[in-house]
């Protein structure tokens, strides 16, 4: 799925500008979708351009004019048969991953830095979900409520492999140290 399909999956909630959009990648989205600006604008703008969204420019003080984007019949079709993909792809794009590759060449130090920055957002996330279940998902969908439930259970995995498995590292650190 990309960020056209996404963003259209948003505006069935109701109208958003393209800031908006971006806020919600962030927060519902951020741990397993990220959009940032540079993608959500042209999304927008080939769904406007294909029919899919109608757009109404809202004039503010001093600013730009606000630009709100509504999902139309067309718009709503075109998600529906995105919908109906059974074989939806699950990347992990980590750059934390690749740089773990590569810990061989890396001083201890660093590779330890790396593991500890990974905790400490693996700990924002958790923050993150801690704060929407006590935001109340009374009003939430099942399918919203399963997609936290797998990211919060992603986020403990990933901590508890981390810290159960970050002396392997450091060992071959040490090693590299030794014969290089």
């Amino acid at each position: 799925m990309d960020v056209k399909t996404v963003c259209l999956g948003m505006l069935t909630d109701g109208p958003a500008s393209g800031y908006d959009l971006k806020k919600e990648f962030e927060s519902s989205f951020g741990h397993f979708f990220a959009a940032g600006y540079g993608s959500i604008y042209p999304a927008l703008s080939w769904l406007a351009d294909n029919g899919l969204v109608s757009c109404e420019e809202i004039a503010q003080d001093g600013k730009p004019d606000r630009k709100l984007y509504r999902i139309n019949e067309a718009g709503r079709q075109f998600l529906l048969e995105a919908l109906k993909n059974t074989q939806p792809c699950h990347k992990v794009r980590s750059e934390f991953l690749a740089t773990m590759c590569f810990a061989h060449l890396m001083e201890g130090e660093d590779i330890q830095a790396v593991l500890d920055h990974r905790l400490s957002e693996i700990s924002r996330y958790r923050e993150l979900f801690r704060n929407i279940e006590q935001e109340g998902m009374c009003d939430w969908t099942e399918g919203a409520k399963f997609v936290l439930g797998f990211g919060k259970t992603v986020a403990a995995a990933m901590e508890t492999y981390i810290k159960e498995n970050r002396h392997t590292l450091a060992t071959e650190s040490t090693a590299k140290s030794a014969t290089g």
